[in-house]
Order: C-alpha cells, then sequence, then structure tokens
C-alpha cells in the first residue's frame, strides 16, 4: 500500500520536469534560425544562374548580378526583335493578298466579275447550258483539280502611262466548252480599269461580245494583237 502511494506522488514531479527542460529547449531552436539570415543567403547562392536560354522572369531584377542582367537584357532584345520580325512578315503577307486577291482591282477580282457575267448573259447560256452548271478554269495542266489551273494574264503599262491587264481563261457547260478573253486598260488620272473588250468564243458559234468597247462586233476580227501577243 505505501508503494503505490508513493508511485503516485513522484509522477506528477516527473512530468513538470520534463515541460521545464522542454520549454527552454524550444525557445533555443527559435533563436537560433531568425528570418533572413545565413539560410536565407545560402539559398539564394543555390539558385540556379540567369542566362539567355534559361531566363523565365521569375527572379527579381534587383537579385540579379551584372552578367544576368546583361543576359535577360538579351533575352529580352531578342524577343522583342523576334515580335517585329512576325509583324513585318504579316504586314508583307497581306499587302499580297490585298492587291492580288481582295482589291476591287486585283485579277482575281475581274475574273470573278466576268464569270459571274458569263454566267448571267443569255446568249451564253444558249450555247454553254444551264447556269450553275457552267464551270471556268485557267490553262490545260497536268493537274487535273480544275481550281488548280492558272489564269492566263497579262500586265504591262504601255510608253502613254495605260495600264493594259489582258486575260483569258476557259469556261465549260453542259452543251458545249468555251473561251473568254478580256482587255482592261486604265488611262493616267483614272482610278479603275476599263474594258476595251470582252468576248466568249465557241466553236462553231459567232462570237459573243459583252464588252466592245473597240466597235469589233459585225467587223470579221477574229482576234487582238497586243505586246506581241494574239489573244484569239
Amino acid at each position: 500500500m505505501k508503494t503505490i502511494v508513493t508511485a503516485s506522488i513522484l509522477r506528477p514531479a516527473t512530468t513538470r520536469s520534463s515541460c521545464h527542460s522542454i520549454v527552454p529547449l524550444i525557445a533555443r531552436r527559435n533563436y537560433a534560425s531568425p528570418s533572413g539570415g545565413p539560410g536565407s543567403a545560402s539559398a539564394a547562392s543555390k539558385r540556379r544562374s540567369v542566362t539567355p536560354f534559361n531566363d523565365d522572369g521569375h527572379v527579381p531584377w534587383t537579385d540579379l548580378s551584372g552578367a544576368e542582367k546583361t543576359a535577360r537584357a538579351a533575352q529580352q532584345t531578342f524577343n522583342f526583335g523576334f515580335i517585329l520580325v512576325g509583324v513585318g512578315l504579316t504586314g508583307i503577307v497581306g499587302y499580297f493578298l490585298f492587291t492580288d486577291v481582295f482589291s476591287p482591282e486585283s485579277k482575281v477580282t475581274y475574273f470573278n466579275r466576268a464569270f459571274d457575267r458569263i454566267r448571267k448573259d443569255q446568249r451564253c447560256l444558249e450555247l454553254l447550258g444551264a447556269s450553275k452548271k457552267i464551270t471556268a478554269h485557267g490553262d490545260e495542266t497536268q493537274n487535273s483539280w480544275r481550281r488548280a489551273r492558272p489564269i492566263a494574264s497579262t500586265e504591262r503599262t504601255d510608253p502613254q502611262g495605260n495600264h493594259h491587264i489582258l486575260m483569258h481563261f476557259y469556261v465549260e457547260g453542259p452543251l458545249n466548252r468555251g473561251s473568254a478573253h478580256i482587255h482592261l486598260i486604265k488611262h493616267p488620272g483614272q482610278s479603275e480599269h476599263q474594258y476595251k473588250y470582252f468576248y466568249v468564243d465557241v466553236k462553231g458559234h459567232q462570237r459573243i461580245f459583252l464588252e466592245d468597247a473597240e466597235g469589233q462586233q459585225g467587223s470579221g476580227h477574229k482576234g487582238a494583237k497586243l505586246f506581241g501577243i494574239k489573244w484569239s
């Protein structure tokens, strides 16, 4: 019975002594590791050196060395120059797309207008067939895909300053096959080209004039020659 009482008295004393020994130890540990001490400095010294090839911008500018600042400046200069080159190339491509495709004065625009007029002209429909079944393409090539066949065209400015566009392409319908011939001219001071002639030839039939500024209709004229090229 006495042994049990003695053990119960000594147990709390052991617990209190353990608490007193732990508190100073925790305090010493907290005091030995202040923020911003040598630990953070060593971590900064262990970071990867910044170069133009691995810089991701996470390291602040103030933490960079002189060589690293030069590397970052070189990387940003290269990126800026790359963007400028991309913008320049985009502008060049856009310019050529506009002048060759989307401009009202482009050859593609004149071709589309001419083809639409052929499909709306009753004389052409009588020889070629239904409007929706008429197709147009350029010169014959080994490529069987008709839309890939280039449209034959010539551009030139004569000594008087007149700008000429000559173009021809083929049209096919359920009934016949023919060829369209166009001559456009823009005189100095004019903003748009004007038709000099625009006609469709179908073998075995009379030439169909859609534009005839030269008065060729009914004259028996079978062709036109310009810049040494015969457009018949």
